[in-house]
């Protein structure tokens, strides 16, 4: 298992502050919830939710997407910090951000 994708590894993501200390937690619900917002972003996570690492190819090989758009949604999901992703040339693994999904329930629970 590579170090990145390691469940060890799996923290929260480093957030700007707000006054007084607090993180804008509106804004960070919004954020990973716009991430989430497309079906295919969904079954991605619920692709990895299922293995322990994967590769973008064989992501691409569950959906009716091309590789290419599969990519760009990993790419946002990444960048929400949803998954996590390590470069193990020429190829990414991928795997989800146990503390990202259950940051993402908490937020919601909160409503």
């Amino acid at each position: 298992m590579n170090a990145e994708c390691d469940p060890r590894n799996d923290r929260p993501p480093r957030r700007k502050r707000r006054t007084g200390g607090r993180t804008d937690n509106d804004s960070e619900l919004a954020a990973l919830a716009k991430a989430l917002g497309h079906p295919a972003r969904v079954k991605i996570l619920r692709i990895l939710a299922r293995q322990t690492e994967c590769i973008c190819g064989d992501v691409a090989a569950e959906l009716p997407l091309a590789q290419s758009t599969v990519s760009q949604h990993l790419k946002i999901l990444k960048l929400a910090g949803l998954i996590q992703g390590e470069i193990d040339a020429p190829r990414i693994r991928y795997c989800i951000s146990k503390w990202a999904l259950e940051r993402f329930k908490t937020l919601v629970q909160d409503l």
